[in-house]
């Protein structure tokens, strides 16, 4: 371990709390992932501790905060935020000799502030979660919620890159052995099966389950004959809502029409049963469990494609001014440019549950 910091001071500027990490969220551009509370925990403490972690989401660093990062690889350290405390190792030997010098306090004001703020947005989120039959299209906040409760607590969940990060990472609950696999440093689209593919072929006795949009499922669809050709177990959910759902999502924060984002879909379910898996597809509410609970029990791999929500938004965990004015914007274009019924289905989605 080679020290690059002061730690004269380290004793007074950290809190030990294992729980805190629950009230963090992924940000990301322009804050349209996570949810309000980890926000405002970073943005408010007074020490951000980074354990070999390269965030690099600049706007989302606390201004006024002390920080201190921990990496094996000194080329990480201050790439993205001043440092006050900068150490070059592995995280489990460097805080191995770290925790007999730190002081634990026993104030936890702070924690119950971010721990509060936590369970208000969870409720906030959760009152999102509707699905009553009949009601179409689907809300994708119901089928992450239905996602999270069907599969096993040892769950290995591939997501990818666009809207069905900010469900998965807003409803799919980790608890020390489920994990989460996705393209989040690269942003790289149709992730979501070759990872399930590999995860699944190393660990052959673990469900995995591929989370995947329409149009990023549709890139590497191919990979349903490797599937196919392995008979491996994987289970495929396609949130279909005919569109590039995140890049609609960033034009509307940005104050533009969609362009360009339009898909026309194949009967994905279909063209898994040509490919020899399973297809399964769902445009009702009171279908989605039934349809994951089938996925799962069956022996071998399962594709669900299930009709979602085209106008579905994501309520960015920090509202700015700029995003406010962009999207009064786009609304301002869309009427605009005779696209009213648009506003008019977007209100109908997300204010009147």
């Amino acid at each position: 371990m080679e020290q690059t910091g002061q730690l004269k001071d380290l004793p007074d500027m950290l809190t030990v709390s294992a729980r805190i990490d629950k009230c963090f969220g992924y940000d990301a551009k322009r804050g349209l992932l996570g949810f309000a509370s980890g926000y405002h925990a970073m943005m408010n403490c007074e020490t951000l501790l980074m354990l070999g972690a390269d965030f690099p989401y600049q706007q989302f660093y606390p201004k006024n905060a002390r920080i201190l990062q921990i990496d094996i690889r000194a080329e990480q350290l201050g790439r993205r935020s001043h440092l006050d405390l900068d150490l070059v190792g592995g995280i489990a030997e460097t805080l191995s000799e770290l925790l007999p010098r730190i002081t634990q306090r026993t104030d936890h004001t702070y924690l119950e502030v971010c721990l509060s703020n936590y369970r208000e947005a969870r409720k906030g989120l959760d009152d999102l979660t509707t699905g009553k039959p009949g009601q179409r299209p689907i809300h994708p906040q119901y089928v992450a919620k239905m996602l999270n409760e069907v599969p096993g607590p040892e769950t290995i969940f591939t997501v990818d890159v666009g809207t069905p990060v900010i469900w998965a990472v807003r409803y799919l609950a980790m608890n020390g052995r489920r994990r989460l696999l996705s393209s989040f440093n690269h942003g790289s689209m149709a992730n979501a099966l070759p990872q399930a593919i590999g995860a699944q072929i190393s660990h052959p006795g673990r469900q995995v389950i591929a989370l995947s949009g329409d149009g990023g499922f549709s890139m590497l669809m191919g990979d349903l004959l490797s599937l196919r050709q392995l008979n491996l177990p994987v289970k495929m959910i396609v949130l279909n809502n005919g569109s590039l759902g995140f890049v609609e999502l960033e034009m509307k924060a940005m104050g533009f029409l969609q362009h360009g984002t339009d898909l026309v879909n194949p009967g994905f379910a279909r063209i898994a049963e040509g490919a020899g898996v399973l297809g399964l597809h769902v445009d009702d509410p009171e279908g989605v469990r039934p349809a994951l609970e089938q996925a799962i029990a069956h022996d071998g791999p399962v594709l669900v494609d299930i009709a979602v929500n085209r106008q579905e938004l994501a309520m960015p965990s920090s509202l700015k001014l700029d995003q406010i004015v962009d999207f009064n914007l786009y609304l301002i274009r869309a009427i605009l440019n005779g696209r009213g019924d648009e506003i008019i289905d977007l209100a109908r989605t997300n204010l009147f549950r």
